[in-house]
């Protein structure tokens, strides 16, 4: 099944296949802010998305594949599993992003 997704989303969702991370942080503004509820932590701007990236993505491998998607208040959310190296892999995730013009301004992750 394919699944429309916005630009700068599907720009990120191909960087993290590729665990390329300057392509992860291309889609998102220069203050961008994600949330991770599942380390209940904040990280905002660029270089603290990179520490993100760095620290908890690229190192378990960990990949987030769509599967569905909703616009809800203006936002897109966007489930699928996540799949890895790490403990419970796959686990399933929400993505829930807020875009600006053409990038990324918000991202929440929830299980």
């Amino acid at each position: 099944m394919i699944i429309e997704l916005p630009t700068p989303i599907t720009d990120y969702v191909a960087a993290n296949a590729r665990l390329d991370l300057n392509g992860m942080l291309q889609p998102f503004v220069p203050d961008a802010v994600v949330f991770d509820a599942g380390i209940n932590k904040k990280f905002e701007g660029r270089v603290q998305l990179r520490t993100l990236f760095e620290e908890e993505v690229i190192p378990v491998k960990a990949i987030f594949t769509p599967e569905a998607v909703r616009h809800e208040n203006g936002k897109v959310v966007v489930e699928g599993p996540a799949h890895g190296d790490f403990p419970g892999s796959p686990l399933r995730f929400t993505y829930t992003f807020t875009l600006e013009g053409n990038a990324i301004r918000a991202l929440e992750i929830t299980l």
